[in-house]
């Protein structure tokens, strides 16, 4: 990947992931837990959301090596108690991030798509790492966005998804389930760099949104 290309990538990556976590707090804050709050995290400021390895080393290797790029931040604390209706928040609470994902990536596609129409494109064949940088801002802003959507509404924990299948799971399950979950990251892991399961799952999507912006 371009090294600008793989820069804007990296920033929008991170971005996107602030914005998911500050989302769950701000819909968990909505719904009468001020924990996110107290500690300091429902903000756009960086600083209180890095995780050093998952918010920096983890992308940059990802994006400057052209391996999968996977990031998360500190998760934002949620206690579940302080909920409202905490059966049926819960599930809000962890909607909210790959919602606000879905839906940035749908508003950058769009303006993605508008600024590509109307751009004076470059003679002969070209990359997409060739376009104006503010094409590259937005198509990047609309790709981690469909990623982040998309893979954290997986049912593995910590994803988001886990949090949605959980209630629904039988109850015999429950005892399978909770031994499972201390390991959800490694099987994450896996299944991102020696499967390539989650690659595969996400190509559909990113064939689509590329078909969406360039109209081919």
């Amino acid at each position: 990947m371009d090294l600008q290309l793989s820069i804007v990538f990296f920033v929008c990556l991170i971005v996107a992931v602030i914005i998911h976590e500050v989302t769950h707090g701000l819909v968990a804050y909505a719904l009468g837990d001020d924990t996110a709050k107290l500690a300091g995290r429902l903000t756009l400021n960086p600083i209180p959301h890095i995780d050093p390895f998952g918010s920096i080393v983890l992308p940059a290797i990802g994006a400057l090596t052209g391996l999968p790029v996977l990031a998360f931040a500190k998760p934002v604390p949620v206690n579940v108690n302080r909920l409202r209706n905490p059966r049926r928040d819960i599930l809000l609470v962890s909607l909210a991030g790959p919602g606000v994902n879905l839906l940035m990536m749908g508003i950058a596609a769009v303006a993605a798509k508008l600024s590509y129409e109307n751009m004076t494109l470059p003679s002969g064949s070209f990359r997409i790492a060739d376009l104006p940088l503010g094409f590259l801002i937005l198509f990047s802003f609309a790709l981690v966005n469909l990623f982040l959507g998309i893979f954290n509404l997986l049912p593995i924990p910590p994803l988001d998804g886990s949090v949605i299948i959980e209630p629904v799971l039988p109850k015999s399950w429950l005892p399978a389930w909770y031994r499972f979950r201390p390991y959800g990251l490694l099987v994450l892991f896996m299944l991102v760099f020696w499967t390539g399961l989650a690659g595969r799952v996400l190509e559909p999507f990113y064939r689509e949104l590329i078909r969406f912006i360039f109209g081919s």
